[in-house]
């Protein structure tokens, strides 16, 4: 494990150090990376349609993602229905926006590619670019695109895995109608 030190000193040399480990889930084995300042800034599953994967450079090491360890553990568990970790994801300001609204998008709800376009505000054809947002959301699970489905009920596209996406819905205790 690298000290506290030695992450200063390294953060401080080269500004840009991305620290990552590998936590076992109920999905798979998670990757989650997060830059010097600790904040998260990716959880990816294995096969993930546009994850990230471990760079040259990088650093593995546990110690940063303790809490997140502990709060993934206790979501997986049903015992925890929102995450206060700190993230930091880059994206365009449009994407921004649509991570916004899937954070406010509760434990236990599902919500609409149309109806996240509505809260941001973008017109309906705007719609298929929302999705792309949300497929491009680099911390799944903590940040629920899992909560998102097609306007008729249907399960439709997760970056994880359609199999994963049901399961997350599953021990949230909402699938829609049909799905089990």
């Amino acid at each position: 494990m690298t000290s506290t030190s030695d992450m200063t000193a390294t953060s401080a040399a080269t500004g840009t150090m991305t620290y990552w480990t590998e936590y076992d889930s109920p999905l798979g084995r998670l990757l989650l990376t997060a830059g010097a300042d600790g904040a998260l800034t990716s959880l990816s599953v294995p096969g993930q349609k546009g994850g990230r994967t471990v760079q040259d450079g990088w650093r593995q090491d546990a110690g940063p993602f303790r809490e997140a360890g502990e709060q993934l553990a206790a979501y997986f568990a049903g015992e925890l229905t929102a995450f206060r970790l700190p993230t930091r994801a880059e994206g365009t300001p449009f994407r921004q926006r649509v991570w916004d609204a899937l954070d406010a998008v509760p434990y236990g709800a599902t919500t609409t590619y149309g109806e996240i376009a509505a809260r941001i505000g973008a017109s309906r054809p705007a719609v298929r670019a929302v999705g792309g947002a949300i497929g491009a959301n680099p911390l799944l699970v903590l940040r629920p695109c899992h909560r998102v489905i097609g306007a008729d009920g249907s399960l439709t596209g997760y970056a994880g895995g359609l199999e994963r996406k049901t399961r997350l819905l599953a021990l949230e205790g909402v699938l829609p109608a049909g799905k089990s």
